[in-house]
């Protein structure tokens, strides 16, 4: 059965995975860049790694996939203001980080406001579809202790 929009059961199905949300960001300076991702898990133990899956062509994959880094902001349970932030996304050479309070990393950017970061350095990545799925390290981690973590919910499995 091919996927289509009009394949109910199949969007409300995947429509009941949970995902948190997060802000991904990687790259120096000019070329530092963020997105908007619900598509990240936590991948093992020892070491502690994450999953994070990027739509192939995005801008933040370039930064990524020269620096071999990213820090994964964590989005709190009241994430207004970085979903507005980072809801439409930037494209090539926009500021990203404008008028947030941040803190630069040899991994990519932290935000205040996030939840907790974890500064990642990606050890493998495979090709899924229309995405690429990147395992990466926690090398690094900060979390905020009273902090609980947004939990996103789909109106479809089948579309952002």
């Amino acid at each position: 059965m091919p996927v289509t929009e009009d394949n109910d059961s199949m969007a409300t199905a995947l429509a009941l995975i949970p995902s948190g949300c997060s802000i991904i960001t990687a790259g120096q300076g000019d070329a530092a860049t963020g997105m908007l991702a619900s598509w990240v898990q936590q991948a093992s133990f020892e070491p502690p790694m994450v999953t994070v899956s990027i739509k192939e062509g995005r801008p933040i994959q370039a930064a990524v996939e020269s620096t071999g880094c990213f820090v994964l902001n964590i989005i709190g349970e009241d994430p207004g203001e970085l979903f507005k932030h980072f809801g439409a996304g930037f494209g090539p050479g926009e500021i990203a980080f404008e008028g947030l309070d941040i803190a630069t990393t040899d991994f990519g950017v932290k935000l205040a406001l996030a939840a907790g970061c974890l500064s990642c350095r990606v050890r493998s990545s495979s090709q899924a579809a229309d995405h690429r799925v990147y395992v990466a390290e926690v090398c690094e981690a900060s979390a905020h202790m009273n902090s609980k973590p947004y939990v996103h919910i789909r109106k479809s499995g089948l579309s952002y």
